[in-house]
């Protein structure tokens, strides 16, 4: 399937945790939602560079989404996601896990390595970890 092609209704917004990428229309479970892009690294580049937008593909190379054309970088972390990540032949694709409502935000778990990074030092803010407080 040719995921370029296909354009969602997506809206970034203000949101919980600063800036948040919601959906302006209902999403099913399975759907493509949107693509996350960016300059390719090799894995010594983006340990030089650092930063909170670089997504690891492999254990040698990560793509750097920092440029603000990359909409996928609004995607917050949530400890229960709406959507999950599929790495395929170097992308990176994000698909709803479950049914999504109009206005809802658009989340998926970041990962142990980045939750240990930049989320734990200053606690999670998702809404499952709001909700347990």
């Amino acid at each position: 399937m040719n995921y370029a092609k296909i354009q969602r209704n997506l809206r970034v917004r203000k949101s919980k945790t600063g800036l948040g990428l919601f959906t302006q229309s209902p999403l099913k479970r399975g759907d493509f939602v949107i693509e996350y892009t960016g300059k390719l690294l090799s894995r010594e580049k983006a340990d030089d560079k650092g930063g909170r937008y670089l997504f690891d593909i492999s254990n040698r190379r990560a793509v750097d989404g920092t440029n603000r054309k990359n909409v996928a970088r609004y995607i917050n972390h949530a400890c229960r996601p709406n959507c999950e990540v599929d790495i395929r032949r170097g992308r990176i694709f994000v698909f709803a896990c479950r049914k999504i409502k109009v206005g809802e935000e658009l989340n998926y778990d970041y990962g142990k390595e980045y939750w240990d990074e930049y989320i734990k030092p200053r606690g999670c803010l998702c809404e499952k970890c709001q909700d347990s407080q």
